[in-house]
């Protein structure tokens, strides 16, 4: 950081309130011709002055040495060297004006505008090149900047800041967009950081003067002290790594805030490092030295080095300090033991002095570097030399740095460019380890407002199936022909298996090759999670590399939740049942792909769990039903058929025909419902209504359309997902023991009149443009030829239509009529209606609900209102 010194009070005749007012009125002129700079304008004025600064960098480096007795010439024309061409190159493409990025995919557009009016503060060991630095930072982004310069190089800062004016000028720039305050004082530059028209301050300065930049009030880009330490490790290659910190340390004198100041050397090699020192004309001071040394060099009150030393030669330091050392020393050593202010020369020290510190292992260095960190260097700069890979990743995540330089000098491999890829800088951030804002090498993005036009995004989309669907009679033979498997676990239930077991296992005989399979027949109609816990275990000692499901929808939904667990031990089921509002993503993630092939064989027409990602798994403690839903668990064959559905009872025909419609018709409305999906879900809609009653009355050829049916509502929801009406469905099912499908039937008729109405509280994302359930029912009710004059009386007809079915098929449409008591029910609706709010079903509703909403919704289920004589 840069030496405080003390500033003259501004003379009595000047007006600094006057004098600072007439700078940024005329800053904000300069700013108002900037707006309309093209990017091609703004480039053409950088390069100018990078120009004028690489011409006169020896002119104005030979100054800054002159008027502040610090640093030396030649390393002072590289700083501005390094400010006019390697910055410049680092922003020569960087966009910095108009739309600077665009997502067409994610449809964001980022549009760069300048923050307005820079104070730019200026520090004494490194005045000319961070003017040039600065004012380039500022014109690249169409900034106006006025500096504030250190008193003491207050002249050599004047002519670089007249070159870069001229320069800029010339290329276009408005005569006021580079301004100083000619008079320097710290009341003047006080009054310039709190000007209620400067828009952000760009201070590199001393601690006081960082601290008040950023208690002005505004936005602050400061940087804090740097008391870097460097740790050379044992597998280090001594020689390169000396040779580094000595070019590091006489660089301009050590006065580049990133430098070395203290060095950590494993004692394995600590006396072969300390012989390379000594090559290199290091001069060791001896403890009465050291004693002597630090009483001058350190300002016993403030803690930190002398005003008078920083940037100075070892040489002078050491004269200074009462210490007699060679001419041609270039560093001064002190080896030293601990830290703090009992140990002043642990302090940063801006010039080329360090000190050296033995470490006992690994351990011990990184506790001597994080101590030094912490006193007075916390986020600024740490070095390491190792050819440890292990050794750097530990050193790299222990030390409360933002740069960790590996096997390069410290001062110049700071700054960016010249040894890394870091961002070339003579502003460094110290995050808010050293209580700044920024962690990193700041740079022009640091002085732009960045506009961000979000445009309405319109999700990619998806449909996901089963990569196989098998239908028509005898589609099972596909097992016979199955490739890759030979270790078939078979889930059903015992009614499946008396019926239709052998047969499967007789196609599986049929197979060529190695072959073998085991039966899981105990799910019972509701699986549990006991269920599923205990074919995991039956899983876990077969180890299948394919799960046959034949069955009803609990059948499939138990194997989909075995396979889950069975491939993902940390899976929990309160973290599989956990709620989402976009599949894609949620929190909690499931396996991406599965090692074991899941084939479902659906032997009822309604639950479409052959080709959906759903299932639906009670818990074994509360008894609750809940839906884990995610693609893991689509299956990967589905064989769809009717061989397995020829002599289903007349019951479960009437059930499972309305689960698939109530799939369908909820598939149709959600807010996830496509062009694609809404086929599906129409096909199935239309081929349920001309068949139900058939199939239920023992036509063969109307079931096996039913069987289709249920197959295509399945993939359709798979994709779209459903709504309340399953969330009430499945509440009341698991409650009550109301068998699904017919609980679907009992809430629908209410569910489409409530999402028929123009919601009170609109659907979160959806994926259409404005509320369309309305029209989306009138299009389901023109499709099955009902008649009506307006959408409400088209709406009416669909409800009637789906009401006259019902009864058709012998199904009675509430609560009440299926045996449910009227106490029981209002003793717990109000909880139900909380249970369905959380069911991940809720999510994709037409009409986002409130509870209350569903309470009313569910007391209309309990009594069949205006529906259920």
């Amino acid at each position: 950081m840069v030496q405080e010194s003390k500033v003259e009070k501004s003379p009595k005749t000047i007006d600094v309130d006057k004098m600072i007012n007439s700078y940024v009125e005329k800053a904000h002129v300069a700013l108002d011709k900037m707006a309309d700079f093209s990017q091609e304008q703004v480039d053409k004025i950088c390069e100018a002055v990078a120009t004028a600064g690489e011409k006169n960098n020896y002119l104005l480096a030979k100054m800054a040495v002159e008027e502040t007795g610090r640093g030396v010439v030649e390393d002072k024309a590289i700083k501005n060297m390094f400010a006019s061409e390697n910055i410049w190159n680092s922003l020569r493409h960087e966009k910095t004006v108009g739309v600077i990025e665009e997502d067409k995919e994610k449809q964001l557009v980022k549009i760069a505008e300048p923050k307005g009016v820079i104070a730019g503060i200026t520090p004494v060991t490194n005045p000319t090149s961070t003017v040039i630095f600065k004012a380039m930072l500022a014109l690249k982004t169409r900034n106006a900047i006025i500096f504030g310069f250190h008193p003491q190089a207050q002249k050599s800062c004047v002519k670089t800041a007249e070159i870069i004016r001229e320069a800029a000028v010339s290329a276009g720039a408005p005569a006021d967009a580079v301004q100083w305050i000619e008079h320097p004082s710290l009341e003047a530059t006080s009054k310039l950081m709190q000007h209620p028209n400067v828009q952000t301050i760009l201070a590199t300065g001393g601690p006081g003067m960082v601290k008040a930049a950023y208690s002005s009030g505004k936005p602050a880009i400061g940087v804090g002290p740097g008391n870097g330490p460097t740790y050379i490790e044992k597998t280090a290659n001594i020689a390169e790594s000396v040779n580094d910190i000595v070019l590091s340390k006489t660089f301009d004198n050590g006065m580049i805030c990133s430098s070395e100041n203290s060095v950590v050397v494993d004692e394995d090699i600590y006396e072969e490092v300390k012989q390379e020192f000594k090559a290199w004309n290091c001069y060791f001071l001896t403890p009465t030295e050291i004693k002597k040394f630090e009483q001058k060099f350190i300002d016993p009150k403030r803690g930190t080095v002398a005003g008078p030393i920083a940037g100075k030669s070892a040489y002078q330091i050491a004269k200074l300090c009462g210490v007699d050392v060679p001419e041609d020393t270039k560093v001064i050593i002190a080896e030293y033991k601990g830290v703090g202010r009992n140990f002043p020369l642990s302090a940063e020290k801006l010039s080329p002095v360090f000190t050296l510190y033995k470490a006992k292992d690994h351990e011990d260095a990184y506790r001597i570097c994080r101590d030094l960190l912490n006193y007075g260097g916390r986020g600024h700069t740490a070095g390491v030399h190792s050819h440890d890979q292990a050794v750097i990743d530990d050193f790299s995540m222990k030390m409360d740095a933002c740069r960790i330089l590996v096997n390069s000098p410290a001062s110049v491999g700071g700054v960016g460019d010249l040894y890394n890829n870091m961002l070339p800088s003579l502003t460094l951030g110290t995050g808010s380890y050293g209580a700044n804002t920024f962690s990193h090498n700041i740079g022009a993005r640091d002085l732009l407002n960045i506009k961000t036009v979000a445009k309405r995004r319109d999700n990619m989309q998806w449909v996901k199936v089963p990569s196989k669907t098998y239908f028509e009679h005898n589609a099972a033979n596909y097992l016979k022909h199955m490739p890759d498997v030979e270790r078939f676990f078979i889930v059903t239930d015992e009614t499946v298996a008396s019926l239709f077991a052998n047969e499967i296992t007789d196609i599986i005989s049929q197979r060529r090759g190695r072959k073998s399979y085991e039966v899981f027949q105990t799910v019972p109609s509701d699986p549990t999670t006991d269920t599923v816990a205990d074919g995991v275990h039956r899983m876990k000692i077969f180890k299948p590399d394919v799960i046959i499901a034949i069955g009803g929808g609990s059948v499939m939904d138990a194997a989909k939740a075995m396979r889950l667990f069975y491939e993902d031990p940390e899976m929990t089921f309160a973290k599989a049942t956990q709620k989402f509002m976009d599949i894609r993503k949620r929190t909690v993630r499931f396996p991406k792909y599965n090692s074991i092939q899941l084939v479902c064989i659906p032997t009822t027409s309604g639950t479409g769990s052959e080709v959906s990602p759903f299932a639906i798994i009670k818990n074994s403690n509360n008894g609750i039903k809940y839906t884990i839903c995610d693609y893991a668990l689509n299956p990967d064959v589905a064989i769809v058929d009717d061989q397995f559905v020829e002599n289903l009872p007349q019951e479960l025909i009437a059930r499972s025909g309305f689960e698939a419609l109530a799939h369908a018709l909820e598939s149709y409305v959600s807010t996830m419902a496509t062009d694609f999906t809404r086929g599906w879900s129409m096909e199935a809609i239309k081929l349920i209504f001309e068949n139900l009653v058939k199939s239920y009355n023992g036509n063969m050829i109307a079931r096996s359309k039913m069987h289709n049916a249920a197959t295509l509502a399945g993939m359709a929801y798979a994709n779209a997902f459903l709504g309340v009406g399953h969330a009430i469905a499945h509440t009341e099912g698991s409650t009550f023991n109301i068998p699904a499908g017919l609980s679907d039937a009992i809430a629908m008729p209410y569910v489409i009149k409530f999402n028929s109405k123009r919601p009170r509280k609109l659907a979160m994302r959806p994926h259409y443009s404005v509320y369309r359930a309305d029209k989306d029912y009138v299009e389901i009710a023109k499709s099955l030829g009902l008649k009506g004059n307006s959408n409400e009386e088209l709406i009416n007809e669909l409800v009637k239509k789906f009401v006259e079915l019902a009864h058709q098929v012998g199904m009675k449409l509430s609560l009440k009529a299926n045996g449910v008591s009227e106490s029981e029910f209002n003793a717990k609706v109000e909880d139900l209606a909380v249970e369905a709010y959380g069911d991940q079903n809720t999510v994709t509703n037409p009409s986002a609900l409130l509870i209350n909403e569903i309470v009313e919704l569910m007391k209309k289920t309990y009594s069949g209102e205006g529906i259920e004589k």
